[in-house]
């Protein structure tokens, strides 16, 4: 089975667990972003900026691995023409049951991004990409993609990772693993991930996270860290996220 699909069915069975990260909104909460009071996340705990967004209204969104029926329908609610590409087909069921709920229309799309983007050169005003990179190998060519599908002047939304959580124990208390951490090519770090039933995940470095965005040849306007928003490094307050904003 390739990773990615294990990956998928992974997410799959987390959201008949309840997992965090696959609860659609509320209507209430949809209703309040209607009338401007909105909020969305692309790493753990921090609100993203509401200038790194804009004025929504008319503008393509693409949401790259951001189904979950958590992102989207905010931004369908401020104005702008969606679209959601996940491989988790529990997600895009959320995606579905909130659309179908609050009367929007969104394009929902089941592929994976680690291929070329199913989308036109230039499709799209800003692709909100929340931190799901992890799940991938190689991100080079998801920047690159992303580069391609934007419109000049376009945004670039990410949520990425900074390594930290893939040296460490699953009680965060020891330093275990050697970077970079690759479960197809070191066998006790697969090991490690099974026994977490974590899926498979991938430690990146800043080089390719940052750097990956600016070989691509976006511009970095402005980035900010977060933490887990649990367990012993966040409570230690180590940062292992990065979000950032970045342009065509």
């Amino acid at each position: 089975m390739d990773y990615q699909d294990i990956n998928a069915k992974t997410i799959d069975r987390w959201i008949d667990e309840g997992w965090e990260w696959g609860k659609p909104i509320d209507q209430a909460t949809y209703e309040r972003a209607l009338n401007g009071e909105w909020n969305v996340l692309l790493t753990p705990t921090k609100f993203v900026p509401h200038e790194w967004l804009g004025n929504l209204k008319g503008k393509r969104v693409l949401g790259l691995a951001s189904g979950g029926g958590q992102q989207m329908p905010i931004f369908a609610a401020l104005g702008a023409d969606c679209t959601v590409l996940d491989y988790s087909e529990k997600q895009l069921e959320s995606e579905r049951f909130v659309a179908e709920r609050e009367g929007y229309s969104i394009r929902i799309i089941r592929a994976d991004m680690t291929k070329p983007l199913p989308f036109d050169d230039g499709e799209f005003d800003l692709i909100f990409h929340p931190v799901s990179n992890c799940y991938i190998q190689n991100v080079k060519p998801v920047w690159q993609e992303c580069f391609r599908v934007l419109k000049k002047g376009g945004t670039l939304l990410s949520g990425t990772d900074n390594y930290i959580n893939y040296i460490v124990d699953s009680d965060e208390k020891n330093i275990v693993n050697t970077l970079p951490f690759n479960p197809l090519v070191n066998e006790e770090q697969r090991k490690q991930l099974e026994r977490d039933d974590a899926g498979m995940q991938f430690s990146h470095t800043l080089e390719e996270q940052i750097n990956g965005q600016l070989e691509a040849g976006f511009t970095l306007l402005a980035l900010y860290e977060d933490t887990n928003g649990e367990g012993r490094l966040h409570e230690l307050n180590i940062p292992t996220f990065i979000a950032m904003r970045s342009v065509k």
